[in-house]
């Protein structure tokens, strides 16, 4: 609960929900006259970047729970020497004990909510000060590692499927800040039939295509989809003059497609349709979304 808490307290500075302290408490934060954004003083930075940090190490906790491959465990020795820094937070002046960033101000907008922002004019860089968005800028370590599951365990008669995301082509391809892929199995209705896994950011980008060549797990035998239903591939990438992760295009598969081998599929301009009612290619080139299909039946 009170990693909660954090959590949600530093997410709330991205909203800019905390420029409310700038109207309440006026001693220790001001607007910036060149900039539209909140200024504090050096006690207040110091506070939020602990609490940055805190959930930095919150995170990385998560993600050793959750992966049997993490190369920077997290351990529970190491979380419970926050304790003494939580309970003293309001007057906590001493060196972190830990050699970490403060968790990034990256706000993931669902589908559809990044439209209201994309006709927005870019902000300027620069300016004088520390402004609350400046705080959180560094990827949190290990996230980049993504949250792919491992394969299910096999049952006699039953399907499994390995999609491979080899590269996807955009125009673009090479401005895209932190890509990665989001997948999701959708029944008819567009509701989660599995997990949704987020694959490693992709770090090969190569003329028109960002390459990733990273295996999902698709976490249900294919006999028990229902009819109707469709795996979806959500590309994002972050927009750091935005501040948040945009979904740039989303391609689909359908049941009738999956078959062992190659395959490419088309790219359709968000927001993501999970119900696939409005689609609308993202481009009349030949760039696609390329995957390779392994099946495993006993």
């Amino acid at each position: 609960i009170l990693g909660y808490c954090f959590l949600c307290f530093v997410s709330s500075l991205s909203c800019g929900r905390i420029i409310t302290i700038g109207i309440l408490v006026p001693a220790i934060c001001q607007k910036s006259q060149t900039e539209d954004k909140v200024v504090f003083c050096p006690a207040v930075l110091l506070f939020l970047k602990t609490v940055g940090k805190i959930a930095t190490c919150l995170e990385l906790r998560s993600t050793a729970l959750q992966t049997t491959q993490s190369q920077e465990e997290f351990r529970l020795e190491d979380l419970k020497k926050l304790e003494p820094i939580i309970k003293n937070i309001l007057s906590y002046n001493k060196d972190f004990p830990f050699d970490v960033q403060p968790i990034p101000l990256r706000k993931i907008l669902a589908p559809g909510e990044e439209e209201n922002l994309e006709f927005e004019e870019e902000e300027e860089d620069g300016g004088a000060g520390a402004g609350v968005s400046d705080l959180f800028t560094t990827r949190v370590p290990g996230a980049v590692e993504g949250t792919l599951l491992p394969r299910l365990p096999s049952e006699p008669g039953m399907t499994l499927l390995t999609i491979k995301i080899e590269k996807i082509g955009l125009k673009d391809a090479g401005q895209c800040i932190d890509p990665y892929v989001t997948v999701s199995v959708k029944d008819i209705n567009g509701v989660d039939m599995t997990p949704v896994q987020d694959t490693p950011v992709a770090t090969r980008k190569e003329d028109m295509y960002v390459h990733f060549a990273v295996d999902v797990e698709i976490q249900k035998h294919i006999e028990r989809l229902p009819k109707g239903a469709a795996i979806f591939f959500e590309f994002k990438h972050y927009k750091p003059k935005k501040r948040f992760t945009s979904t740039k295009c989303f391609a689909f598969m359908e049941m009738d497609e999956i078959k062992a081998g190659q395959i490419v599929i088309e790219l359709y301009k968000k927001p993501t349709d999970f119900k696939r009612k409005k689609l609308q290619l993202l481009t009349k080139k030949p760039l696609y979304l390329h995957l390779h299909q392994i099946l495993h039946k006993e």
